[in-house]
Formats: structure tokens, C-alpha cells, sequence
């Protein structure tokens, strides 16, 4: 991913100098429990643990000759191993052992980055919510001013999508964070599944149960899957966001330095470019999960159509989901809130926001449904012809409107924002 769209935390976590680390980290490992089983000289060991984590430099160039990565790896990280000890390193191991291991691990570190991530803008929405809980704005459906609401309900909506969003994560850690050190075609022929356990279990990872001599691809297709669906709920957050931001509404603004400029040849531009960004990087994240579906699907025991896939998809898919998830938590939390634009539009069509709830009145008075359905529509269709209030058009048709206030027809508002304090709990 180009670094504009990657946080250096998680940019880390995929740096060749990171992965080399990891796949030294395994070899060291997986020889110590040779050692264990009296398969590998200790002394071995001992070499293998001092000797550097070879640079990506170094195994670049002896690639050119290999056309191999582990090889590669493995013959730069041998080259500051006495040759008496390097002779011991990877026994019994095929490459997809070192490769898929380590991919493990490294993305179990990157779930629980993108996790920490999702909890931030989820801890955001919930403070943003109780703090907008009563400021009354219009709700609209289809495009179209419907009946009040308030900015808090809104944003509580979001809290709870991003909650379940954590929760497909956690899943999708799970699955994820395995390993197998099985050799070839996974059948343990050259290698002591006691090797495996204590790999694994010194990297925190779980076990693939029956190897192909690769872990099942439908394990990181899952989790490209969850990374989408939080990337859509984020999608969904700033699309809101950026249709409350239009001149013709101008409800909430982005905030925006004092060096800002919104266009090149238009000074008076705000644009809600944080929020178009965020809803571009969705799409990216929805394509990753596609590709990630390609992947599952291998020849036999294995093959290697799905790696040049995964080069690119998996660790683009964990950047800029990161990115994604921190900078819309950091637009949420510095959002500008207009109430009174809010509370001007709910005003704005003269009162028909409330023409719901009056027909819900007029029903629990007995009133024929038909009856009362047309007696409202007839005061609306007055009111949009003459611009009289719909109070007005109202008693003009023999109806008492009462109090019209968005306040009023607000009452049961409260259970919702009982269900959003579960999610405040969770943070404590």
C-alpha cells in the first residue's frame, strides 16, 4: 500500500525487515524443539540464535539466481552460521511451515492492531451519541425529510454496527492466528508433531488439524471478509456525514486546519474530503475480500497461484482498514455539530414531519384508519399548496394538532439510549 494510506504501526508489521525477524523467530524455535527431541546439536541452536536476521537487501540479490524467497532467506541467514550448525536449519521443514507459521503470527498482531483501531471509533461514537442524545434533527428516508430523531440515535446506530464489526474480528483472529510445521504435503513424514505444538505455542498460535502442507485459505478470506464489513459500516458512517455536510444542509462540518484549502481555483470550497476518502478506501476493501475468496481454492495438496495474490491483498487489506478505522474515528471525535441548522430543518416543511405521529393519535382515539390516514394526508396536501402550517391546515380540517415539537413525539427515545449504555460498559 502506497504510505499514504498506511499508519507506521501496521506498516511495520509487513516490512520485509518485520517478516524476517519472524521467519528467523520460527527457525530458532522449531530447532529448539528439535533439540529437545535430541534431533539438533544444542550447539546448533546457540549459533542459529546469535547469528543476524539476514537483510532484505541481501536476500533480494541472491534471489535473482534462486527465483526463490525462503531459499533465499535461508541461505543468507545460514551465511552467518557456521557451516557445522547452519547444516541443521529448517530439518524436516518445507517452505509453506516457515511461510504461513509466521503469516500467522503476523496477522493475529495486525488484527489486534485493526481491533484497537475499531474500539477507538467505537468508544468515539458512543461519547459523540450521549453527547447529541437530545439534539433533535430530522430523520430522512429515501432522501426525504420523514419524522424527527436525534443526532445521538444516529450516531448510536453506527456504534453498534462498528461493535458487531469488532465481533466478526475476534472471529476472525481465531481463525487466523494457526500455524503448521508438518513438511511436505502436511503429513508430519520428516518432522515430530511435537516440533508444531511448541512452535505454535511459543508464537500464541492455535494448530491447522489436518494440513495440506498449507494453512486453508478460507481461514484469511474470512478475515478479509470481517476487515470489509467494518470498512462498509465505516463506508455507511461518512457517507452520512458527507450528505449532512452539503451547503443545502450543512448540519455537521469536518474539522478543518487554518491552512486548509478546499480547492485550487474556488477559495470558499469546504469540501468533506476526510469523509469522500474513507468511503473510496471501502470500496478498495470490498475487492480485497473478493480476491480473497479466489484464493481458497487450490490444486491438490497446494500450489502457489495464491501468493502473489496474498502479497498484495493481505497486507493492503489490514493498512488501510487501520487507516480507514483511525481517521474516521479522529473525524467523528472533531466533528463541528450545528443544532440549531438541525432544529431549523425540522421546521423547515411547516410541521408535516409530524403527520406520523398525529395519525397515530388520531387512531388511538378510535378514529377509522382510512378516515384518519386521509383527514392528516388532506391537512399535508393544504399545506403544501399554501405554505400554511400544518397546525393550521390541521384545525382548518376539524383536528387539534396540539404541541407540534419534535420533543413531544420523542418519549420512548430513551430505551435506545439504555441498549447504548451496554456498549459504554464495555470500555470499562
Amino acid at each position: 500500500m502506497i504510505s499514504r494510506y498506511a499508519l507506521p504501526e501496521m506498516a511495520e508489521l509487513f516490512s520485509d525487515r518485520f517478516k524476517y525477524e519472524t521467519w528467523v523467530r520460527v527457525e530458532i524455535l522449531a530447532s529448539e524443539a528439535q533439540a529437545r527431541l535430541g534431533r539438533v546439536p544444542q550447539e546448533a541452536v546457540e549459533d542459529m540464535r546469535r547469528a543476524r536476521v539476514p537483510l532484505a537487501s541481501r536476500v533480494a540479490e541472491i534471489e535473482k539466481e534462486r527465483d526463490h524467497e525462503v531459499l533465499s532467506f535461508l541461505a543468507a541467514y545460514c551465511e552467518d552460521i557456521p557451516d557445522s550448525s547452519a547444516r541443521w536449519v529448517h530439518l524436516g521443514m518445507t517452505s509453506y511451515d516457515l511461510v504461513d507459521t509466521s503469516l500467522g503470527f503476523t496477522l493475529a498482531r495486525a488484527t489486534d492492531l485493526l481491533t484497537e483501531a475499531a474500539r477507538r471509533l467505537r468508544r468515539v461514537l458512543v461519547s459523540k451519541a450521549f453527547g447529541h442524545w437530545d439534539t433533535a434533527m430530522v430523520g430522512r428516508t429515501h432522501g426525504v425529510h420523514a419524522e424527527p430523531t436525534t443526532f445521538g440515535h444516529k450516531l448510536g446506530g453506527y456504534a453498534f454496527a462498528v461493535d458487531r464489526s469488532i465481533r466478526r474480528l475476534a472471529a476472525a483472529r481465531e481463525a487466523v492466528a494457526v500455524g503448521t510445521v508438518s513438511g511436505s504435503v502436511g503429513t508430519y513424514a520428516l518432522i515430530d508433531p511435537a516440533v508444531e505444538k511448541y512452535v505454535c505455542e511459543a508464537l500464541g498460535l492455535g494448530v491447522e488439524p489436518s494440513p495440506s502442507q498449507v494453512v486453508g485459505r478460507d481461514r484469511h478470506a474470512q478475515l478479509l471478509q470481517a476487515v470489509a464489513a467494518l470498512g462498509a459500516c465505516i463506508e455507511q458512517i461518512a457517507l452520512e456525514l458527507r450528505l449532512l455536510q452539503r451547503t443545502e444542509v450543512r448540519e455537521v462540518e469536518e474539522r478543518r486546519s487554518s491552512a486548509y484549502q478546499g480547492s485550487s481555483a474556488m477559495p470558499h470550497k469546504r469540501n468533506p474530503t476526510t469523509s469522500e476518502r474513507l468511503c473510496g478506501l471501502a470500496r478498495l476493501l470490498r475487492g480485497y475480500a473478493n480476491m480473497s475468496l479466489e484464493n481458497v481454492a487450490l490444486w491438490h495438496e497446494r500450489d502457489l497461484a495464491h501468493q502473489s495474490v496474498e502479497r498484495v491483498i493481505l497486507p493492503d487489506s489490514l493498512l488501510v482498514g487501520h487507516f480507514q478505522a483511525t481517521r474516521a474515528a479522529d473525524l467523528v471525535e472533531s466533528l463541528t455539530v450545528h443544532p440549531d441548522r438541525m432544529r431549523a430543518h425540522i421546521d423547515q416543511t411547516d410541521g408535516l414531519v409530524y403527520s406520523s405521529s398525529l395519525l397515530a393519535e388520531l387512531l388511538s382515539e378510535g378514529v377509522e384508519r382510512e378516515e384518519a390516514y386521509r383527514s392528516v394526508q388532506a391537512a399535508a396536501d393544504r399545506t403544501i399548496a399554501t405554505g400554511d402550517h400544518f397546525g393550521e391546515s390541521l384545525k382548518a380540517g376539524g383536528i387539534d394538532p396540539g404541541d407540534l415539537r419534535p420533543e413531544r413525539f420523542l418519549v420512548n427515545h430513551d430505551v435506545i439510549r439504555n441498549r447504548l449504555e451496554q456498549l459504554r460498559e464495555l470500555e470499562d
